[in-house]
C-alpha cells in the first residue's frame, strides 16, 4: 500500500543536513512496514533490529556507544560486513533499547554518513525515561493512520485522487462520481486507517475478520497501559481511553472528567491524558473564544474535545454494526455526529494541522474546527447530514467577518460569496492546500 510519507523518507535520504531518524505513531499504524519497504527498495542493503523481539541485541551496546564499536560488533552479530554506503540500518522497537536510542546522538556527532531510522510504537511515551534522549540530534517524523485518500490509492481510485489533488479550483463532480466518492468514505469510516485492516477488506471483503484485527489492535492497546506505565496510572488510561465512545456521543462534546469517573477533577488525570496523547492514541482539540492568531494564544486549554486516532476503533470500541454503510447517510450522524468530527479531526491532522481549535459562542454557537493557514484563519463546521442550516456559521461571520468559511458535508460542492461546502471526502484539499 502506497503511504505518502515514503516521500518524506525519501527527502531525508537525500538531505545535507541527515540526522538519524525518529520515526512515531501509534502501534499498528504502519511503520514497520514502511520503513522495510523503503530500506529493501532504496538501499543495497538493509539491516533490521528489533530490540523487543530480540532482546540479545541489547549486548552489541554494552561495550561503550562508539559508532566504529556498534558498527564493528554488529558487523560480528549479522556475520557480514556493515558499510555505510548505501546502507540502512532500521532500529525497531527503540523504545526498549535505552542505550541504543542515546546512541543515535553519537552516529549524528560522530559517524553522519551512516543511514539510521529508529522507530517504536511507544517512543513518546518511553524516550528519556532511563537514559539521555538526543535532543537536537535526531529528526522527527510522525505516522499517522491511513487518511482517506491513502485508503482511496489502496481502492484502485488513482484517476479519483490525481483529480482531488490537482484542482486548483474545485469543481463540483458528476453526481455518479459523488455518490461512489461518499460510499467509499462510509467504507473507511468503519474501516477506519489501521494498514492491517484495510489490507483484509480489500483482500477478502470480510468485516467480521475485520473487527475481530479491530479488536485484537484494542486488547494490545490495553496491554501497552499496563507494561509502560505504573499500576495506578494504567488503571487511569484505561478510564480514560473506556470513556472516549460516551463522551463523543454526547450533542455537547466537550470532554468531561466527570464522565470518566464520578467527581473526578483534572489534575487527577493530566499525566493520563498527556500519555495517551504521546502515544497517538488521541488528539486534543482545545477551545477558543476570539479567533486571533497565534491561535494558540487564545486557547483555553481547561475546555477540549478528545478525538480517537481512527475511527474504526472508534466504531470497534462500540461495536458499530456495518450494516450503517449501506444506508444513505446513517453512519456520518451516527453517534450525534460523532464519527464525522472524529474523521475530520483525523484528516486535517494527518495533512499537517499539529493542533487543532473549536470556537464557541456562550451556549448559543459552536464552529467545530478551527485551523491557520497561511496566516489565514478557517472557521469550519461539520455537518453529519443533508440539514442546510449554518447558524453557527453566520453567528461567527456576523462577529469575526472571515475572508471564507467552510463546512463540510455529505452533500456536493456548493459556492455563495465567502461559504463554500466542501464534500466530507474533499476535506484533504482544505487541509492541504488552505484554501478552495
Amino acid at each position: 500500500m502506497q503511504r505518502f510519507l515514503y516521500k518524506n523518507l525519501l527527502e531525508w535520504k537525500t538531505s545535507k543536513h541527515r540526522k538519524p531518524l525518529l520515526l512515531q505513531g501509534a502501534r499498528q499504524t504502519g511503520k514497520t512496514w514502511l520503513v522495510t519497504e523503503f530500506g529493501k527498495k532504496e538501499y543495497s542493503q538493509f539491516v533490521y533490529l528489533n530490540f523487543e523481539e530480540t532482546p540479545d541485541l541489547l549486548l552489541l551496546f554494552n561495550e561503550g556507544l562508539s559508532p566504529d564499536k556498534i558498527i564493528e560488533n554488529l558487523g560480528l552479530y549479522m556475520g557480514y560486513k556493515i558499510s555505510h554506503e548505501h546502507t540502512l540500518l532500521f532500529f525497531d522497537e527503540i523504545q526498549s533499547a535505552p542505550k541504543a536510542l542515546t546512541s543515535l546522538k553519537y552516529f549524528q556527532e560522530k559517524a553522519p554518513e551512516y543511514h539510521i531510522i529508529a522507530a517504536g510504537s511507544l517512543l513518546g511515551v518511553s524516550v528519556g525515561k532511563t537514559s539521555p534522549f538526543p535532543v537536537g540530534k535526531v529528526t522527527f517524523m510522525n505516522l499517522f493512520p491511513m487518511n482517506f485518500t491513502e485508503y482511496l490509492m489502496a481502492a484502485g481510485e488513482e484517476q479519483i485522487c490525481k483529480k482531488l489533488f490537482e484542482m486548483k479550483t474545485l469543481n463540483q463532480l458528476p453526481d455518479v462520481i459523488h455518490d461512489k466518492l461518499l460510499g467509499h468514505l462510509k467504507i473507511f469510516m468503519f474501516l477506519g486507517g489501521m494498514p492491517e485492516v484495510v489490507a483484509e477488506y480489500m483482500q477478502n471483503k470480510d468485516v467480521q475478520h475485520v473487527r475481530k484485527i479491530q479488536k485484537d489492535i484494542l486488547n494490545a492497546y490495553e496491554r501497552d497501559f499496563s507494561k509502560y506505565s505504573e499500576k495506578i496510572q494504567a488503571i487511569k488510561t484505561s478510564e480514560v481511553w473506556n470513556s472516549l465512545p460516551n463522551q463523543l456521543s454526547r450533542e455537547n462534546k466537550k470532554f468531561k472528567y466527570s464522565d470518566v469517573r464520578k467527581n473526578s477533577r483534572a489534575s487527577s488525570y493530566e499525566q493520563t491524558m498527556e500519555w495517551l496523547s504521546k502515544a497517538g492514541l488521541i488528539y486534543k482539540v482545545e477551545n477558543i473564544s476570539v479567533p486571533k492568531l497565534p491561535l494558540s494564544g487564545f486557547a483555553d486549554a481547561d475546555k477540549f474535545k478528545i478525538f480517537v486516532h481512527d475511527t474504526g476503533l472508534l466504531g470497534a470500541m462500540l461495536n458499530l454494526s456495518s450494516a450503517l454503510i449501506l444506508e444513505p447517510t446513517a453512519l456520518f450522524s451516527e453517534y450525534n455526529g460523532a464519527f464525522t468530527e472524529n474523521f475530520v479531526a483525523c484528516e486535517l491532522i494527518s495533512h499537517g494541522h499539529e493542533k487543532l481549535y473549536y470556537w464557541t459562542s456562550g451556549n448559543a454557537a459552536e464552529v467545530d474546527f478551527i485551523i491557520a493557514r497561511n496566516g489565514i484563519i478557517m472557521p469550519i463546521e461539520v455537518k453529519s447530514g443533508l440539514n442546510k442550516n449554518k447558524k453557527s456559521l453566520q453567528s461567527y461571520t456576523e462577529k469575526y467577518k472571515p475572508e471564507m468559511v467552510y463546512r463540510l458535508s455529505p452533500r456536493n460542492l456548493i459556492q455563495s460569496e465567502n461559504f463554500t461546502n466542501l464534500p466530507l471526502y474533499a476535506v484533504n484539499i482544505l487541509a492541504a492546500n488552505g484554501q478552495v
